[in-house]
């Protein structure tokens, strides 16, 4: 978090303060808007930053990159190492443009190799408004707090009908075991309905997520197919 966002949160200040805070804010997002307004139809990949090229995860992230790529998506991350690194770097390995949204942090977050366009943001909730912008679905990988927080963002918009037709798959069935349990406690108690995760896929098999998503974004969607030929 930024010495910015701590001041702004700790209560109020004076009204040019908290005027020059809005100022600052409203530049971010013109800002993104300039940089991510012709990068195609998207998929956010999102995971942990801890995960290294040897790890299974960080794999399993490049196939998935790489899946999204090869139908023709621009794949779009947090922009920095890991589960992040793996999706870019698997969408440039299939022809796909790779886009990060990198977030300015106390232990500075670099962006990976594997980026056509960066853009760096100061404030969290800035980069979830651009990356669900810009996205016509949400791939969850292993991954942390910080994950689960882009996660619960995205169902909590769907439940909440802010939007609609947005298709979340969440990758790796034991780790988001107690995740998928909490759902189903949640449902028994009234607390979410089936409607509200029939955009939910929970899985492990990299096919089984894209064939959902072939269905819940590009047919749903009206895409046009030619842009989800195969990649040579």
């Amino acid at each position: 978090m930024t010495n910015d966002d701590r001041q702004f949160l700790e209560g109020p200040h004076s009204r040019l303060t908290e005027f020059w805070f809005v100022v600052r804010v409203c530049r971010e997002f013109i800002r993104g808007f300039r940089k991510l307004h012709f990068v195609g139809p998207c998929v956010a990949v999102f995971g942990s930053a801890r995960f290294k090229e040897d790890h299974p995860y960080y794999e399993l992230a490049r196939r998935m990159g790489y899946a999204l790529g090869d139908m023709g998506f621009t794949v779009i991350t947090g922009g920095g190492p890991g589960v992040m690194e793996a999706a870019n770097k698997g969408a440039k390995e299939a022809g796909a443009t790779s886009i990060g949204c990198n977030i300015v942090l106390p232990k500075e977050q670099h962006e990976n190799p594997y980026l056509d366009v960066m853009i760096e943001f100061d404030h969290f909730f800035v980069r979830k408004v651009m990356l669900i912008k810009y996205s016509l679905g949400f791939v969850v990988l292993p991954g942390g707090i910080g994950t689960l927080d882009e996660f619960f963002e995205a169902v909590t918009l769907i439940q909440t009908k802010k939007i609609t037709n947005f298709p979340v798959v969440v990758m790796d069935k034991d780790y988001y075991k107690d995740i998928m349990e909490l759902f189903d406690v949640m449902i028994a108690r009234g607390t979410v309905s089936e409607e509200d995760r029939k955009l939910i896929l929970f899985t492990s098999n990299v096919d089984e997520a894209i064939d959902h998503l072939k269905k819940n974004v590009v047919k749903r969607f009206g895409l046009k197919q030619q842009l989800f030929i195969p990649r040579k």
